[in-house]
């Protein structure tokens, strides 16, 4: 598949895929035996339960649907490393906050990066520099 192909359809855990391929078989075939519909059930149910689920089973995040376990924790990385000054200077040059709510937390972030330098007695680090030199550029 190309790469724009892959972004269009959703992915899942290959536990939760599993899952919904279950339920969907299980319950269509239910509704195609009462519906009267003999070859249809036989289908949906080979389909899902002898087709699908082992493909899930053997190929888990080489399957088209079943989400990449190095994408997730590399997406989780980088939301933990991801430091308070970057997100808020992305929402100010995304237009999601104004200059002046970008301002008070500004103040608010150094005030609290004060605030717990004089309780760990440490040395000033890059963040609360960044963050000083960033209110010197806004006055």
């Amino acid at each position: 598949m190309t790469k724009s192909m892959d972004q269009s359809f959703p992915t899942f855990s290959k536990r939760r895929l599993a899952g919904l391929i279950a339920i969907l078989s299980f319950g269509l075939s239910s509704l195609f035996a009462v519906l009267g519909l003999g070859t249809i059930v036989s289908v949906t149910f080979i389909l899902g339960f002898f087709i699908l689920l082992p493909l899930i089973g053997l190929l888990g995040a080489d399957f088209p649907l079943v989400e990449s376990s190095d994408n997730k924790s590399s997406a989780d990385e980088t939301t933990r490393d991801e430091d308070p000054l970057t997100t808020l200077r992305q929402r100010y040059a995304n237009g999601e906050i104004d200059e002046a709510e970008f301002e008070r937390r500004l103040e608010l972030m150094l005030e609290t990066e004060d605030v717990q330098q004089s309780t760990t007695n440490s040395d000033t680090d890059d963040v609360s520099d960044q963050l000083r030199e960033i209110k010197r550029e806004l006055e």
